[in-house]
């Protein structure tokens, strides 16, 4: 594993596992941290180095018995975490990455959070000498996997460069778009589209399935029509289907359209469709699936049956 950067991974829910094992892959050294144990676990069987705290993920020290290093480290943390008060926690907290050493680690956030709190992060950052690049992703975990992801980054250019060795075993594109927040702001634009784009699924899944129509040759019909996108073609038949595999939880999706729609309001733009779709979601979370896969917008349409809470 010589010559690789040594990455520390922070959340390892069903998109920071995908991430980690792709690291792995990579022949990547990979340290992980989760409040949950049986996720440790599982990642230290694919190889990664569980430790006991988010500060021993920045460490230089190899060992996860050792308490927090105090000299400087060049090491770089990826987060995958759900809402910025967890990142908050994780990074700034007590036993968080940039507490012991934080001169020299890198902060790669691979969560999605508000544009407003990452600059806040990023500055809080770069006082203590740690660097912060906020790199939201669209792919999903099939993405993941295949080292496929699309990122939106901003950060300072030196910590973009810095971070592209690591990215680059994640994605097949990368776009540095600007200044921290910059990325969040873009993947607020990502889920604006593909959250109503998965509306507009779910209702064509629906009038598809109330006709009795094959979904397989309704979608060989649409492409190459103005209708076919990626999300026709990784998403029709998922819906249509009402195949509710993880691949995206609904609350995920409630709190990143609800960020889009806050950040609108402080810009004077109206948002009425992501509006409509957002309240779609809420109610699907309030009804018990915001765990579900996003196909649970099946719900809305009396396609799941009765009984099934996935």
């Amino acid at each position: 594993m010589t010559g690789h950067p040594e990455v520390g991974v922070a959340g390892l829910g069903v998109m920071g596992s995908a991430i980690a094992r792709r690291l792995l892959e990579r022949r990547r050294t990979v340290r992980v941290y989760d409040v949950r144990q049986d996720a440790m676990t599982e990642l230290a069987g694919d190889g990664a180095e569980p430790v006991d705290s988010a500060a021993l993920l920045a460490s230089s020290s190899s060992s996860s018995s050792s308490s927090s290093s105090s000299s400087s480290s060049s090491a770089t943390v990826i987060l995958s975490l759900n809402t910025a008060d967890i990142v908050e926690q994780v990074v700034f907290g007590p036993e968080g990455v940039l507490t012991a050493a934080p001169e020299g680690v890198l902060v790669i956030d691979m969560s999605s959070i508000d544009p407003g709190r990452t600059r806040a992060f990023a500055e809080r950052a770069a006082k203590l000498g740690a660097g912060w690049v906020d790199a939201p992703l669209s792919g999903g975990v099939p993405g993941a996997e295949r080292g496929e992801l699309t990122l939106m980054l901003g950060g300072e250019e030196k910590d973009v460069e810095r971070a592209l060795p690591v990215l680059d075993a994640l994605s097949s594109r990368l776009t540095h778009i600007g200044p921290p927040g910059s990325g969040q702001l873009v993947k607020s634009v990502n889920q604006v589209l593909v959250g109503c784009g998965f509306a507009a699924l779910a209702e064509a899944a629906a009038l598809v399935r109330a006709a009795g129509l094959p979904p397989r040759q309704v979608r060989a019909a649409l492409t190459g029509g103005r209708a076919d996108s990626a999300l026709l073609q990784e998403f029709f038949l998922k819906f249509a289907e009402v195949d509710l595999t993880p691949t995206g939880r609904v609350s995920n999706m409630v709190k990143d359209l609800e960020a889009a729609r806050d950040y609108a309001r402080s810009a004077g733009v109206p948002l009425p469709v992501t509006t409509a779709v957002s309240e779609l979601h809420r109610w699907l979370a309030a009804a018990g699936h915001g765990d579900a896969d996003n196909a649970a917008l099946m719900h809305y349409y009396g396609s799941v049956p009765t009984g099934d809470h996935s």
